[in-house]
């Protein structure tokens, strides 16, 4: 303790984050590093697997799923579209443009032009072979290149074409280099984790799920942290989990990090709560937007709330989709085939768009920008295009009915029955409520955090709730808390994290449009966004190595050999916890 007070911060992260390794999952990226570090490697969460099997039926495993707008859908769009074009004071979705405003027309333009700058560089496509032992630069050269060199020359081609006979497909691709494979390669594109949850679907079963977390993370944990399998048993791992995940999701990640990573132990920290760590706050409503899931919870003096857990099924690579409906719409998007589904490289393009152009603010907000096309092997075609209505698509949040986020099928939720928590005491054979313990401790009960066994089998809808907007659901959090003072407080305290946080205007928005939505019976009239004090996308898994280094929960660390040897036990002394039960000890640890 007295080393902990005279130690210098960073001394002690780099002292004791040296074999901590921090994961931070989502549905698109995984953010993971050393606790020691100062930021984590930020990674597409996703792999394409070799499919040895031709002809191919598709290019991602979630291509068969329901993307399609209805018609009611698509009237509630444009309805959304008009009421933000008021707000903003930009013409209508129908309204005539003057004759003098920007040309419909584009150019295609050279893709090497020295002019365009960086953001505006095509993706290049992924070399799907493995590195020949013979050939230092074959995996420098794609398929074209072999292909195109082998003709430029008489001499050698008997050693050239020898060269591509002998390569050999990789097993699989992580990462952004599995979303730049062309879609003519035998490759299948796998995402483990959807909207918030493990993507488990008749498609895609649990066994492959997990499988394919296993392998994402282990090529990480080689390729980028330099950690062998013989060396993992000396490092600890801290898994920083949304608050979307349920109990037996949590089970089966902790079950891949000790058993098949083979960590020497583990300890599983709330992404809400570790965001608060992570900006040095003790009290905050936490505003989480992703790229397919916004989550809010509010945590008061250094312990969650669980009763205030909310989770709205739309995120950033919704504004990216709608920023593409915009643009056909307003027929400003070149005649190319864009589908984010099909073709994840698009995705990529309509996301870097998204993050170099979509602000927030009143008037017409138009920007030149250079759009690519990407067809099969050959090199992105490059258009110059005015885009319009930038200032559209984020509004979004606010009005959901614009973003249409994809109906998915529900998974089979029978597996998901699991009634012993792995976060609560609930070893009682009755399930009863410990007398010593307030209800907000007690997230599967009175409406606390959602439960895979709570969804309707067959519904294919989201539940009302998640068709609120930002401003509504960030009222709500902090309302449904109970108590005025800790109210006036998180209304004043919002803390906004993930990638769509950088959105320009974005601060200015949510304060405006949260004060307006407060009822008017409640006395409150101030709502501020607090500044982060560092990269937003990063503010939980920094949290999450600041609750790991200061080592304020040994009770609840699980050591490996306990979990593949015991588990958890109904009846057991031993009950494996998370932060629920270490965050009072924080709170006295961090005022010591």
């Amino acid at each position: 303790m007295d080393y902990l007070k005279t130690a210098l911060p960073s001394q002690i992260m780099s002292e004791r984050g040296s074999n901590l390794v921090v994961i931070n999952p989502g549905s698109a990226n995984i953010r993971i590093g050393l606790a020691s570090q100062d930021t984590p490697f930020n990674i597409p969460h996703c792999i394409a697997r070799h499919i040895k099997q031709l002809p191919k039926t598709k290019n991602v495993q979630d291509q068969m799923l329901n993307s399609q707008v209805t018609t009611a859908q698509h009237m509630e769009r444009e309805k959304a579209y008009d009421v933000i074009a008021s707000l903003l004071k930009i013409p209508f979705l129908d309204e005539e443009i003057p004759s003098n405003s920007f040309p419909r027309k584009m150019g295609r333009v050279d893709g090497h032009n020295p002019q365009i700058i960086r953001k505006d560089l095509p993706f290049t496509w992924t070399n799907v072979y493995e590195e020949a032992t013979g050939s230092s630069s074959a995996a420098e050269i794609s398929t074209k290149d072999l292909k195109s060199e082998s003709l430029d020359s008489e001499e050698g081609t008997d050693s050239k074409e020898l060269d591509v006979s002998k390569q050999k497909f990789r097993e699989f691709v992580c990462g952004e280099e599995a979303l730049r494979i062309s879609p003519s390669e035998p490759y299948c594109l796998c995402r483990p984790i959807r909207r918030g949850h493990l993507n488990i679907s008749q498609q895609y079963s649990m066994q492959q799920v997990l499988e394919d977390l296993r392998a994402i993370w282990d090529w990480i944990l080689i390729e980028k942290l330099h950690i062998p399998r013989n060396e993992r048993n000396m490092y600890s791992a801290i898994l920083v989990l949304p608050e979307s995940f349920d109990n037996r999701e949590i089970k089966e990640i902790l079950s891949v990090v000790l058993q098949e990573l083979c960590f020497g132990s583990a300890v599983v920290h709330q992404e809400g709560l570790a965001a608060v760590f992570g900006n040095g706050l003790s009290t905050a409503c936490v505003v989480n937007i992703g790229a397919q899931v916004t989550s809010l919870i509010c945590v008061e003096d250094g312990g969650t709330l669980p009763s205030t857990v909310k989770t709205l099924s739309f995120g950033g690579e919704d504004i990216s989709r709608c920023l593409l409906w915009t643009q056909r719409h307003h027929q400003t998007w070149p005649q190319i085939r864009t589908d984010m589904l099909t073709k994840p490289v698009d995705l990529l393009m309509l996301n870097h768009l998204k993050e170099a152009y979509c602000e927030i603010k009143e008037g017409e907000l138009d920007a030149v920008a250079v759009v690519h096309s990407y067809e099969d092997k050959v090199p992105a075609g490059s258009h110059k295009t005015r885009l319009a209505a930038l200032n559209v698509p984020p509004m979004g949040l606010f009005y959901p009915a614009l973003l249409v986020p994809d109906v998915y099928p529900p998974p089979p939720r029978t597996w998901f029955h699991d009634y012993e928590d792995i976060l609560e005491d609930t070893w009682n054979a009755e399930f009863s409520r410990r007398s010593d313990m307030p209800d907000t401790f007690y997230p599967n009960l009175n409406g606390g955090l959602p439960m895979w066994e709570s969804y309707p089998v067959s519904s294919t809808k989201p539940k009302k709730e998640e068709k609120v907007g930002l401003a509504e659901a960030i009222t709500n959090c902090i309302l449904s808390t109970g108590r005025i003072d800790i109210q006036r407080k998180l209304f004043c305290s919002i803390q906004l994290i993930g990638g769509v946080a950088l959105t320009n205007g974005l601060v200015s928005a949510v304060e405006e449009r949260v004060l307006h939505a407060i009822p008017p019976n409640e006395a409150i009239d101030t709502v501020e966004v607090l500044q982060s004090r560092g990269n937003p996308t990063f503010v939980s898994w920094k949290g999450g190595a600041i609750l790991g280094v200061l080592d304020l929960g040994r009770d609840a660390w699980i050591s490996r050999d306990d979990w593949i040897n015991n588990g958890l036990h109904i009846g057991s002394n031993r009950k494996y916890k998370d932060s629920h039960y270490i965050q009072a000890q924080a709170m006295c640890y961090m005022n010591s």
